[in-house]
Formats: C-alpha cells, structure tokens, sequence
C-alpha cells in the first residue's frame, strides 16, 4: 500500500495572522520584490522575493507556521507549487496580502522616500522622452514622434493595469536598489 502526503495550501486572514506574529507561532515570508519591501513591509516579515525565492533556503528551527505574503495575495498562492515541490507540505498565505493587513488597521514599516523617487524617476523620464520624440519628429524625422506614441500608449497601459513598466526597469538601476536591512532577508 502506497501512502503519500496530502499538499494543504491555506490562507489566513490579517486577524489570525498578527495573534499568530504576537506569539511567534508564524514565519512571515513577503516575496515581493527588494523595492516594494523597502517602502513597506510588516513588522517583522522576512523578505524573500519571488525572483529569487527558494523554499529550500527556509530555515524554521522554531516550527512556526510559515506564511507567505505579498501585495494583494494573488503572487504568494501562486509560489506554492515551489513550496510543495520542495517538500513543504502544510503551507499559509496571508489573504488579500498587505493591502488586507493594512485595511485591518495594523501597523506597517513604512519609508515613503523609496517610493516617491522611483515614481519620479519615471515620470521624468517619460516626460523627457515625449519631449525628445517632439524635437527630433519637428526637425529630422516625423517618424520620431513614434517615441512618443509609445509612451503615451505605456502610459495609459499603466493606468489601465496599475502596472509601470517603466518604474520596474528604472528599480533595476544600481542606485535605485534599496537599503533592506540583512535581518529582514531570508537567506
């Protein structure tokens, strides 16, 4: 007879969590990218992103309850499949993620100064990038001022999806990587 061991994927609300993180019966694990858990995090996760996560660097030596989180809780149920792969059988995410924590009314780290120059960044970078579209399509070339059709069309692709693609190409810039303490990571 072959026995094998049922993968559970269950969630927890904000509540459950921070009773849990109160009596260090939880592992918080954000996987959401070094930039967004620099501007804000909750006290206490450990930052693993999802483009560098590997369940097999989760080290519990306390046997707490490991739970994932990330921004809205849609990433953190989908990293599971690596979890389970791993051999980790009994997995948590945090529902609705930060944005469910926050709602609730419980605290967060929060460092707006990371945040508001990234947005900055690109939207002078955008600016500058229509405006040269404008100058070289009015002196060399009408087929410049595609430039700055594309970053029209980005731009309204970004508020349609509340995705900027332009703020995750800049955030790769070496001195737009954020300052994460070496405790908050788990490595």
């Amino acid at each position: 007879m072959t026995s094998f061991v049922e993968n559970k994927l269950q969630e927890v609300d904000a509540a459950k969590l921070k009773q849990w993180m109160e009596e260090d019966k939880a592992l918080l694990i954000d996987v959401r990218e070094k930039n967004e858990f620099a501007t804000e995090h909750i006290p206490g996760a450990k930052l693993m992103p999802l483009s560098h996560f590997h369940p097999e660097r989760i080290s519990n030596e306390a046997r707490r309850k490991v739970v994932l989180q990330c921004q809205s809780g849609n990433c953190s149920a989908k990293v599971t499949d690596k979890m389970f792969l791993a051999g980790l059988r009994d997995i948590t995410y945090l529902k609705g993620g930060l944005a469910a924590w926050k709602s609730a009314g419980y605290p967060t780290e929060l460092n707006t100064e990371e945040a508001t120059n990234i947005f900055r960044q690109a939207q002078i970078f955008a600016g500058c990038l229509v405006i040269l579209g404008i100058i070289l399509g009015a002196f060399i070339s009408p087929w410049f001022l595609i430039i700055s059709g594309l970053v029209g069309a980005q731009l309204v692709f970004a508020g349609i999806t509340d995705t900027i693609a332009l703020t995750l190409l800049l955030a790769k810039l070496s001195y737009n990587q954020p300052k994460v303490k070496l405790d908050d990571m788990l490595v």
